[in-house]
């Protein structure tokens, strides 16, 4: 139940209960494990475009965080068996064991149109046989995305380190946990960064004070225009001149941070085939997204900022949103999809590289 009034009939699948959070929809034909346990889905129901879903099964080493954090799942198809050597349970065991209720047999492709034309909006997932008015009514009173401060819910509760691949650590980045996933400080790891993860509240002055070579803000769930101690933890590390890669969520924080405001997308950018230009280079990289929001900036020229001057570096093809930032004065940057691409692409693994580069020249 869409809370415009609209309504799709199928199975049970997961589950079973009620489900309440954003609809939004995912273009992945691939991944379903990853987007299940990104953590930036938190509190949002995925509809699934690819009509033929768990065919790969599950299994306990592709997870992007501990457990499943969407709040329902909505599929057209799934698969009745789960066929691959690295599978260890059924998508629907999985989505049973963590209390997630889904349903399929609906027609996602008329569903994903519907929510294009309307936008992303809040729906249910409930009984058939039960009043669709009071369903409705529970929708309707459902909390909105738009102000939700969700990162500290996903965030880490306690700080850990994650050991450099390459045995003698050769930098050492603070990664601010706003909904990490687990792929990102693996990232980061295999390039020999020593990877100090730190929960979303965590102040400048701790930041500042671990003395890193390199500051990494995440993605997360939530409105960034609630992320005021993130903000001003930013401008602490701007501020002490400590470089800044930023990603997703983080992206839009370093945004903030700038000076730019940041507004919802009528239904966001979600899957793995989103067409991005790099301004600089007119390379084009398809891309991994998964955002509701983005940053408000001028496409062309160069904005002066209280940090010196930012220009936009890359641009979707699809729409025009602004997709990353380049400062020209102080040593920061960010992107708003997604470098570490698990389960892919991998076009822009590369901005991992560049980060490396940039703690390189300022240490």
């Amino acid at each position: 139940m869409l809370e415009d009034g609209r309504s799709f009939v199928g199975e049970a699948f997961g589950a079973s209960g009620e489900a309440f959070g954003e609809a939004v929809f995912a273009t992945g034909m691939t991944g379903y494990q990853e987007t299940l346990t990104d953590p930036s889905y938190h509190r949002q129901i995925v509809v699934m475009t690819a009509p033929h879903i768990g065919n790969t099964g599950m299994n306990d080493d592709d997870n992007e965080s501990e457990k499943i954090h969407v709040a329902g799942f909505v599929v057209r198809d799934p698969s009745r068996i789960a066929s691959n050597w690295r599978a260890q349970r059924t998508l629907d065991e999985d989505l049973r064991a963590a209390g997630v209720v889904g349903i399929s047999g609906v027609d996602t492709r008329a569903l994903t149109r519907h929510l294009r034309e309307r936008g992303a909006m809040r729906c249910g997932i409930g009984a058939a046989s039960d009043d669709e008015g009071k369903l409705l009514e529970r929708v309707r009173a459902s909390p909105s995305m738009v102000g939700a401060d969700l990162a500290p819910q996903v965030s880490t509760e306690r700080p850990y380190v994650v050991a450099a691949g390459t045995g003698e650590p050769l930098f050492r980045v603070a990664a601010l946990d706003l909904g990490m996933k687990r792929s990102i400080p693996a990232s980061l790891a295999a390039l020999g960064c020593e990877v100090h993860v730190l929960p979303a509240r965590t102040g400048g002055d701790v930041l500042v004070g671990l003395a890193p070579d390199g500051v990494f803000l995440s993605n997360g769930p939530g409105d960034p225009a609630t992320a005021d101690h993130e903000v001003a933890a930013v401008r602490a590390v701007l501020d002490a001149g400590i470089p800044v890669f930023g990603i997703c969520f983080g992206n839009q924080v370093l945004a903030r941070a700038l000076g730019f405001d940041t507004y919802k997308l009528a239904y966001g950018h979600r899957g793995l085939n989103q067409p991005v230009a790099d301004a600089a280079t007119g390379r084009i990289a398809v891309t991994s997204h998964n955002h509701g929001f983005a940053v408000r900036a001028p496409l062309e020229g160069v904005t002066e900022t209280p940090y010196g001057r930012v220009e936009v570096s890359h641009v979707s093809l699809n729409d025009g949103v602004v997709e990353g930032l380049a400062c020209l004065d102080v040593p920061a940057f960010s992107v708003q999809f997604h470098p570490e691409a698990a389960p892919g692409p991998h076009d822009a693994q590369d901005l991992f590289g560049r980060f490396r580069d940039l703690m390189a020249a300022y240490r």
